[in-house]
Parts: C-alpha cells; structure tokens; sequence
C-alpha cells in the first residue's frame, strides 16, 4: 500500500512538474457539519465544527487544475436528547481534488481524502483506542474563486472506510462532512 501511494504522488507531482503553468498557494478555513452512516446510528444528530488548513493549486490548463490541500477537521457524532456532541474525532486530512472550471470563477471539484485521527473524545474522555487512525474518503464540490484570490466553497466528504475499532463488535460506521468554506490564495 505504501509503494502504490509513493507511486501515485511521484506521478502526480511529475505530471504537474512538467505540464502546470502557475501555482497558487493559500489558506481556507469554514464550518464542518458532520455526521456518521452505518450500523446502529438511530438517535445520532449532526455535530458542527470547523475545518482550517493550507491548499495549493495546480493549473494544468485554462479548465482544468489540481489542488491537493492539508487540512484539520473537527467530525464526529451527537445525541438527538443533547446538544453537546457525544463523540467529537478531530482528523488531519488531506484532499487531493481535481478541479474542473465550468465558467470563469467556477468550478466543480472531485478527488480522494486521506484522513490521520488526531484525537477522540467522548464527553471529554479520550476513547482514541475505540476509532481505526486513518480514515479514507472521496470529496465532492463546488467552489468560486474571484480574481483577487478571495474564494468559496461547499464540499461533501463520504467515507468509505469503517471507522470504528471496537472489540467484539461487528457494528461499522463510516464519516460523512459537508463542508462550507472561504480561504484566499496569496499568490
């Protein structure tokens, strides 16, 4: 797996290397409305939170760009009976989005999601050992970029991967974030 991933980025960084016009650098933060699918979810309610991190983007031609991005992200889970969340999963996550301009400014975005859980609380206790660490998922979106580098974006993360770690238990459960974001490239 980790042959196949070195792969993967080499090429990637190769093929931009050798055919990316300009790159622009910035920074993104929003808010994060997450939730969980699966196994034994009735009476789980969405948890808001934030996501900030840094992006790049690659433009390969006039309608088509590359942004990979590294990014932190609150997710998790609450209670219908409570508004404080019950479990809240903190992720470094990195998308690797590709970016297709319909207009001027606006883009429909698609890519895969590599997600390292940084943390797990469940009403403040730590429950880490009971979530698997990495978490894989493909991301789904719009974005608007103006031309003074200020831009926009609505994202919907699904997960793919079970994310729990329990014992003796065959339940699975996978994140699920929709994500509303403004960031601005610096150059």
């Amino acid at each position: 797996m980790k042959k196949i991933l070195l792969l993967a980025v080499v090429t990637v960084l190769g093929f931009t290397n050798v055919n990316a016009q300009k790159i622009k650098f910035g920074a993104k933060g929003g808010l994060n409305f997450a939730s969980v699918s699966g196994d034994n979810v009735e009476g789980t309610d969405i948890v808001t939170s934030f996501n900030f991190g840094v992006l790049s983007e690659i433009i390969i031609s006039k309608k088509f760009s590359f942004q990979p991005e590294l990014m932190y992200s609150g997710q998790g889970f609450g209670s219908n009976e409570n508004t404080i969340p019950l479990t809240a999963l903190s992720y470094l996550n990195i998308p690797l989005m590709g970016k297709y301009y319909l207009t001027k400014g606006l883009s429909v975005e698609a890519g895969p999601q590599i997600g390292f859980l940084l943390s797990a609380k469940n009403n403040k206790t730590d429950v880490k050992d009971s979530f698997n660490t990495f978490d894989f998922g493909v991301n789904f979106g719009l974005g608007y970029k103006l031309n003074n580098g200020l831009n926009f974006g609505a994202r919907y993360n699904l997960g793919l991967t079970d994310i729990n770690k329990l014992d003796n238990s065959s339940s699975k459960n996978k994140n699920g974030v929709f994500q509303l974001s403004v960031g601005y490239f610096f150059f």
